[in-house]
């Protein structure tokens, strides 16, 4: 049975100090209840037996700098979902905010429906440590900006007006790692150091196993496994501001 908080009324602070006591005294389940947008829940922990489930809105920089649990959200999140995130999983059963996964370094993170601003900006990898965001939804301006590394994903599942599924910008400073983008989305949208690609069998097979995971967790029925309507965004350049800082 998973040790229970109520944080309604209580501080942000306490309520994080009471799960640094509880994983302190090695339990490993735990669960939040009433959360109206308490920051920093699981902020730098370091236990990847870990579970916190999170019922109510989590607030800004949920996991910042976390190492290894996995924490589920059954509701909305803030700003900065894993900022700077090392290891771990994450995942929210709605709406996420501004910059989620800033500098990420690794670990995953699911998001069943949109997300704002900056996504993915600054996201890293290196050799085998390759983090993955997957946005279920659409996204706002800049998103992947100056990617460095990992794969984000965005399959527009709410975009019912058919609009673009991602806002202008993407991909603007661009220079590592991949994005694959599921629905329309305008030519004058992608930033000047990307470009976009049918798919390749070798990125279906990357591809379809983290979307399986995404369905699973979410119990999608729609088909996301239409591989005819993604594009894959790379960069084009390894120097996007070798004379211009911006544009």
């Amino acid at each position: 049975m998973p040790t229970t908080i109520d944080a309604q009324g209580i501080y942000y602070a306490q309520v994080n100090e009471q799960i640094r006591d509880l994983v302190r005294r090695g339990e490993n389940e735990i669960t939040l209840t009433n959360v109206t947008g308490q920051r920093y829940i699981g902020g730098g922990i370091q236990s990847p037996d870990l579970k916190i489930t999170v019922r109510g809105v989590a607030g800004e920089d949920l996991a910042a700098f976390m190492e290894g649990p996995t924490i589920e959200v059954m509701n909305n999140a803030q700003d900065g979902v894993g900022n700077t995130m090392n290891d771990g999983k994450i995942v929210i059963h709605g709406l996420a905010g501004d910059v989620v996964g800033y500098g990420m370094r690794g670990g995953k993170i699911f998001i069943r429906d949109d997300v704002g601003y900056r996504v993915g900006i600054h996201m890293k990898g290196f050799k085998d440590k390759q983090p993955v965001l997957v946005v279920g939804g659409c996204a706002g301006d800049f998103f992947g900006e100056y990617q460095a590394g990992g794969c984000l994903v965005l399959l527009g599942l709410t975009n019912s007006r058919k609009f673009s599924v991602v806002g202008d910008y993407c991909g603007t400073g661009m220079h590592g790692g991949v994005m694959y983008i599921r629905g329309g989305f305008k030519e004058n949208y992608l930033g000047r150091e990307v470009k976009h690609f049918d798919l390749t069998n070798a990125d279906i097979a990357k591809l379809k196993p983290i979307l399986e995971e995404f369905a699973c967790i979410f119990g999608i029925t729609e088909d996301i496994y239409d591989f005819h309507r993604y594009r894959k965004i790379i960069p084009v350049s390894t120097r996007p501001y070798g004379q211009l800082y911006a544009y």
